[in-house]
């Protein structure tokens, strides 16, 4: 930050204040992602322009007032796709080669020898095709497997994805994979849900990268506990931290991680470096990276970069 503070006056805030701060503020840079602190002060915000999140989810931050603002809202698009693409391959290898058995099997000095699963040929819909998807899709598919992609708009010729299914009309019993990386929209909550569940194959496994939001917890517990999918790698949750009676812990078919696919070593610095270039931009007028459409929710295909 020291580019920054060479040539603004930088004011760092909690919660608690971040309404004073945001009085004479030009520009709010939400480094905790997770907070919701900035709805409350907003009104408080008179000459704000520009506000950036350290995340790529935006949910937290666009609430109604900012929707309706002429407030520029930008997030770290960019930051974490490998990462998260690499985790999702991680899940897919941990469910097909039983790493849990192996390892509850080492613990207890037991030769256990069995057969795994193959990868190679196996079928995965990503659902939610912006970036973090498009690097999902092409290390999957280096991996062997038949991907395709489900969005807004269905089309046969996508680059990395081949056929994308409108996601109303996803044939989720096609597929042995299914990962979930959408944006929380209103049209995407709970969109994972008991008839969702019931339409996959019981051999399915479903990951969940995108976020908590998307699924209905209690259905996704009663999908797993009566074998009508077969296992789920869990990333998000609509509550975090997830408590701990929830039943999702002492689940054998679920792999649980406290909302952390996308930190890799660095991820924090790369984080502040992506808002630094970034305030060059806006400083100078230049287009931002980054724009989110507040109300899409989400960064549009061809304005992650300016």
């Amino acid at each position: 930050m020291a580019s920054v503070e060479a040539v603004a006056d930088v004011r760092y805030a909690d919660a608690a204040g971040l309404a004073a701060a945001l009085a004479e503020a030009d520009a709010l840079f939400v480094w905790d992602f997770l907070s919701r602190a900035v709805e409350p002060a907003f009104a408080a915000a008179g000459r704000l322009r520009w506000m950036h999140i350290a995340s790529t989810g935006v949910d937290n931050v666009l609430f109604d007032a900012m929707r309706d603002s002429d407030v520029v809202l930008t997030n770290s698009s960019g930051v974490f796709d490998s990462s998260i693409a690499e985790y999702v391959l991680g899940c897919v290898l941990a469910f097909a080669k039983d790493f849990r058995t192996t390892l509850q099997a080492q613990a207890e000095k037991r030769w256990y020898h069995r057969e795994t699963e193959r990868i190679a040929g196996k079928r995965a819909v990503v659902v939610g095709t912006g970036p973090i998807g498009r690097a999902i899709a092409r290390l999957l598919a280096a991996a062997g497997l038949e991907v395709s992609g489900a969005g807004r708009t269905a089309r046969a010729d996508d680059p990395d994805f081949g056929v994308v299914h409108d996601v109303s009309g996803t044939p989720w019993g096609r597929f042995d994979y299914v990962v979930a990386v959408a944006p929380l929209t209103d049209s995407t909550a709970g969109m994972f849900n008991a008839a969702t569940f019931a339409a996959m194959k019981p051999t399915a496994r479903f990951i969940n990268v995108g976020r908590g939001g998307l699924v209905v917890t209690d259905d996704l517990i009663s999908a797993l506990r009566n074998g009508i999918v077969a296992g789920a790698a869990l990333d998000v949750f609509e509550t975090e931290p997830l408590p701990p009676d929830n039943p999702l812990w002492d689940m054998s078919n679920v792999l649980v991680s406290p909302h952390m696919s996308g930190d890799f070593i660095g991820w924090l610095p790369a984080l502040a470096e992506l808002f630094v270039d970034n305030f060059h931009k806006w400083q100078a007028g230049r287009p931002l990276r980054n724009v989110v459409d507040k109300h899409l929710g989400y960064v549009p295909s061809g304005a992650r970069m300016g």
